[in-house]
């Protein structure tokens, strides 16, 4: 099963189920579930999402997709792929050391990424900073924790970097990951039960400009170093979440080190069992 937001024209925010090409809104409120972090956050998602459904249902053409997203913080992990560890050397030479050691330390790196509110939608626009020379976008399996800090679900993240400012200096983190538009999610959250074999997931990363392909290249969660729980388990270290959580895991697919996006490039990511997450590029 799959959940998701959206806007109808003119309409409301809702919340409700994803499948076949159709959005199914739940009936929510005024006594009972909310929002969708309700649902989310329920003993069992499943199970109240089913007792939450409408009679009508629409065409998934018929509505905005939403980012999934209400209050939650978002956070990321990185160096958490070799491919992106040798990123890391490659534009960092005075630190590259440092990326060495994360990938193979029993702590991983950790950083704030977005506000929920602060994050972009399918179909949305993510920014690369002004004063960025060398930007990227990042695609990363992303986890949907719950305040109880159970991982309740999945979906896309984008996490949008600026090269060149983390590699002038590793301090320059935050700069160069977290700004207006930095980070997208989408297009809806896989409950957890419902995910294929994570052996089997694919994850894809095609850059278009002017219509032509500039960049396309794929992974699998198979080659990533850290488990999911490992990494969860971090994160709620002295760390407590009662609006709950998501958590981007890291990329295995980093660009060439003489692309940077531009303004106007179409970025897709597609996860398997998930979907596709689009955005352009501002």
């Amino acid at each position: 099963m799959q959940l998701c937001k959206f806007r109808r024209a003119g309409g409301q925010v809702k919340a409700g189920t994803l499948s076949d090409g159709r959005v199914t809104p739940f009936r929510l409120g005024p006594t009972g579930p909310v929002s969708l972090s309700d649902v989310l956050h329920a003993d069992d998602p499943a199970g109240m999402a089913k007792t939450l459904l409408d009679t009508e249902s629409f065409p998934v053409s018929d509505v905005t997709l939403l980012a999934p997203v209400d209050h939650q913080e978002v956070w990321a992990a990185g160096v958490t792929y070799k491919r992106s560890k040798v990123a890391r050397e490659a534009e960092s030479a005075g630190a590259a050391r440092f990326y060495d050691l994360v990938y193979t330390a029993p702590r991983p790196e950790l950083f704030f990424k977005a506000p929920g509110q602060r994050v972009a939608g399918p179909g949305g626009t993510v920014h690369v900073r002004r004063d960025s020379r060398w930007s990227i976008p990042e695609p990363e399996f992303t986890l949907v924790i719950s305040p109880k800090l159970k991982i309740v679900g999945f979906t896309i993240g984008n996490d949008m970097s600026s090269r060149d400012i983390e590699g002038e200096n590793p301090l320059y983190l935050p700069q160069a990951k977290f700004y207006d538009n930095s980070c997208s999610i989408g297009p809806a959250i896989t409950l957890a039960a419902d995910l294929p074999p994570r052996e089997q997931v694919t994850i894809r990363l095609a850059i278009s400009r002017g219509g032509k392909s500039v960049f396309d290249a794929s992974t699998s969660l198979a080659a990533m170093a850290r488990s999911f729980e490992e990494l969860v388990s971090w994160l709620t270290r002295e760390n407590s979440f009662p609006d709950g959580a998501l958590l981007l895991t890291g990329t295995g697919i980093v660009p060439p080190d003489e692309f940077a996006l531009a303004s106007g490039d179409q970025i897709l990511i597609e996860i398997a069992g998930i979907g596709r997450l689009e955005n352009v590029v501002r």
